[in-house]
């Protein structure tokens, strides 16, 4: 899938607290810590299972200091942890430390706690101009596939993003109107995918944009933007780049040769 940035060739298309502790003269039990060798006892004759009473307040005064008391579910320690930690109540679900608020968000259990500013049509119309931006193939689905349009959406509509819900309100307004006044159809969404890409390509690069279309470009530039970050921050998107992660590798051969060779550069210029 090729990709095209403002800086390419014009193309619209982008390729735990703890309770307190045991006191000391009780006796230990044999399974307060399971699976630790037994060590002899000063007051008793040892045996295969017994535990010394220096060992057992070890493994007690490291479950407190991990913050799981013998006392404590694993679910009440975290509670006490969180309470503790961030003063915050309750218990988010997904993430037992994570308070969730604005300024640090709890990101396995994201809230969007804003409106969505985009119209029903707008969206459909989002839709549409992601597809003609990278459409589905071989590799993967289409960005509106991938939850592009909502992305679209919740971005344009988060607090001091205004000046990119205008600028996308009159881009998307603008197709619509261009494909009326061109082909005679009610909007951008009815043309066939030809038309939809003559007007596009028209606006796909400021630089080489008719100077009454700059404005409708830099609309483009900003679309293709968000669209490739929607899109390419997906697990299926980032399949389609071979992106693996953060993996280990058995070895590092450097980057392949028509990387080398786009940037002007050999391997001699990387040792």
């Amino acid at each position: 899938m090729s990709g095209t940035g403002s800086d390419a060739a014009p193309s619209a298309e982008v390729p735990r607290s703890t309770d307190a502790a045991p006191s000391t003269d009780a006796a230990p039990s044999a399974d307060v810590a399971p699976g630790i060798e037994a060590a002899p006892s000063a007051d008793a004759a040892p045996s295969a299972d017994a535990v010394s009473r220096r060992t057992a307040l070890k493994v007690i005064a490291s479950a407190a200091a991990l913050g799981v008391a013998p006392s404590c579910t694993p679910e009440e320690s975290a509670q006490s942890a969180h309470e503790a930690l961030s003063g915050f109540d309750p218990l988010p679900p997904s993430n037992p430390l994570a308070a969730g608020t604005l300024a640090d968000p709890d990101l396995l259990a994201p809230v969007v706690p804003w409106e969505m500013a985009l119209t029903d049509e707008e969206v459909r119309l989002v839709a549409v101009l992601a597809d003609v931006i990278i459409p589905a193939d071989e590799r993967s689905p289409s960005a509106s596939a991938l939850g592009v349009p909502a992305y679209v959406n919740e971005f344009v509509s988060a607090s001091g993003h205004e000046e990119h819900l205008i600028l996308v309100r009159g881009g998307l307004a603008w197709l619509n109107r261009a494909a009326r006044e061109r082909f005679g159809v009610a909007g951008f969404p009815e043309l066939d995918d030809a038309r939809r890409r003559e007007i596009c390509d028209e606006i796909a690069y400021e630089p080489s944009a008719p100077g009454h279309l700059k404005v409708q470009a830099r609309f483009f530039d900003l679309f293709r933007d968000m669209t490739a970050t929607g899109f390419w921050t997906t697990e299926e998107g980032m399949a389609d780049l071979g992106y693996v992660g953060n993996v280990p590798l058995p070895s590092f051969d450097g980057p392949p040769p028509e990387v080398l060779e786009r940037l002007g550069l050999s391997g001699d210029d990387l040792t």
